[in-house]
């Protein structure tokens, strides 16, 4: 059955956090939304926050070709189209490891899921943007604050997020002839499960633990929805939203 009367989205680890925030503000909105992340039971509780919303849940370990590549056949078998990936499944590693001690397997995990799953995911839907009618669509990269400045301890998550911005421009320039628009978010602690900790101490670069301010999730989610809906002949290429207060500006 498919069900093609909306705009379609992907959305990468929407059993949580950021990646739910945004699916259940899409499909309040109308848009059709395959929800992916390893655990069905996550995406099913998704799902189940927007009542009535066409949702498709698709368990997928984005660091699987296999996996992403039955992601994107199941949902153009269900909506018909994609017209949106919102690249958001990450992961950041062990907590707190330095350089010296973080184990080879973490750093690579880390790489295969921020970096490798977010190029797949890419590479899947813009083939399938350039070449279903109408041509186009848009791809959204979860990037983060540590795109442009690393916290203490965060070698391998900094390292993707810094690599993330410049797969957002190469897809963006190479998606031209396409009508594929890309851009990047770029958050800064929105309270989710992953940022819990810092309301209560957060390592600074001077050795302090201190608390850090953090922001409604929604805000998020309502700032990936504006540059989602927007014509694909503009583009927000790069957005950074974070809570006012936090230790950026002048971060160190």
């Amino acid at each position: 059955m498919t069900d093609r009367h909306t705009k379609s989205a992907v959305v990468t680890g929407a059993g949580s956090g950021i990646g739910r925030a945004v699916a259940v503000e899409l499909l309040q909105a109308g848009w059709s939304v395959a929800l992916a992340g390893r655990h069905t039971e996550t995406l099913e509780a998704t799902a189940a926050l927007a009542p009535g919303g066409s949702a498709l849940a698709v368990r997928t370990d984005v660091a699987r070709p296999e996996d992403v590549d039955a992601l994107f056949t199941a949902t153009v078998e269900r909506f018909g189209r994609v017209d949106l990936l919102f690249n958001n499944a990450g992961t950041f590693g062990p907590g707190g490891v330095p350089v010296e001690e973080l184990p080879y397997d973490a750093w690579r995990h880390v790489v295969d899921t921020n970096l490798n799953g977010a190029f797949l995911c890419a590479q899947a839907a813009y083939r399938r943007m350039k070449e279903q009618d109408p041509q186009g669509g848009r791809i959204i990269n979860n990037g983060s604050i540590s795109a442009h400045t690393p916290r203490p301890h965060s070698v391998a998550y900094t390292a993707t997020k810094h690599a993330l911005t410049g797969l957002t421009k190469s897809l963006s320039l190479d998606g031209r002839p396409y009508r594929i628009a890309v851009g990047q978010i770029d958050i800064g602690n929105a309270a989710t499960d992953m940022t819990e900790r810092m309301q209560t101490g957060a390592l600074q670069a001077n050795g302090e633990v201190v608390p850090e301010p953090v922001m409604d999730v929604a805000d998020v989610a309502r700032t990936v929805r504006h540059m989602a809906e927007l014509p694909l002949e503009a583009n927000v290429q790069f957005a950074t939203v974070l809570a006012t207060a936090m230790p950026y500006i002048g971060r160190g």
